[in-house]
């Protein structure tokens, strides 16, 4: 009990951490992908970098799920589609990219490494440890709606991706305007697709670590996708005036 309340606590703090942050991203874009910087200490292979902190974030969820190791199908549900998200970001994904030769800061790969391992530990504790689902909760609308936003944002993050990977021929390494699917309406329709897939992640799980998680996500996301509709901008003199940055019609 008392590991619990003081984990409520420093989750409290870790999300007011995030809404803190937030402002200070708008200004400053991660120096990685096409907003690079060699300014930022020592570098290493884009692909790489990717792989270990995305990585970083299955290892410690499973390892902390099987320390408080809870049979709820429920939970065992919900780590299940955790574990498939990240063995996607963490091998599939940047296996598929097209960034041989990039690189990227490694600070920037280790800041990423602690903020995975904390959300993944607290998700995991929670699932295997605190949370309790009945057997009827498949029925309750937070699941419902949960499981269909889930669903759909990893679709539309996934088929965004491919999009983008797939505007490079092989040896090609210049930036292009992604066209069709949703980026009729915003530049970033994959980072909208994970935003909109962890909203129903937190609505399924229904508990303060995937609140966290989530604003964590778009405090992340959000600037990410406002800094790349901005550079789209500057080096594209014909880019598309109606396109919105990460949600249609409005941002």
């Amino acid at each position: 009990m008392f590991l619990f309340i003081s984990l409520q606590q420093f989750l409290y703090i870790w999300i007011a951490l995030a809404i803190v942050l937030f402002p200070l991203q708008l200004f400053v874009s991660a120096p990685y992908g096409r907003h690079t910087k060699t300014t930022w200490g020592p570098m290493l292979s884009n692909q790489l970098g990717w792989i270990i902190m995305e990585a970083w974030a299955l290892v410690t969820f499973v390892i902390v799920y099987l320390l408080f190791f809870n049979t709820n199908q429920y939970a065992l549900f919900f780590g299940a589609l955790y574990i498939i998200h990240y063995i996607n970001r963490s091998f599939i994904f940047p296996l598929r990219t097209k960034t041989k030769g990039k690189q990227m800061p490694l600070l920037i790969a280790s800041f990423a490494l602690i903020f995975n391992s904390i959300n993944a530990a607290c998700l995991a504790f929670f699932l295997s440890e605190v949370s309790n689902y009945p057997v009827g909760y498949i029925f309750k609308w937070n699941f419902l709606l949960g499981f269909f936003l889930f669903f759909a944002g990893a679709f539309i993050n996934i088929k965004s991706d491919s999009i983008l990977i797939n505007l490079r021929k092989p040896g090609e390494t210049d930036y292009k305007i992604p066209q069709g699917f949703l980026f009729r309406y915003i530049s970033c329709p994959n980072h909208f697709g994970e935003i909109v897939e962890w909203f129903g992640f937190m609505l399924m799980v229904w508990n303060l670590a995937g609140v966290a998680f989530l604003v964590w996500t778009a405090s992340n996301l959000l600037p990410r996708a406002l800094h790349h509709h901005k550079w789209y901008q500057q080096h594209f003199p014909n880019y598309p005036k109606e396109r919105k940055a990460v949600l249609p019609f409005s941002l």
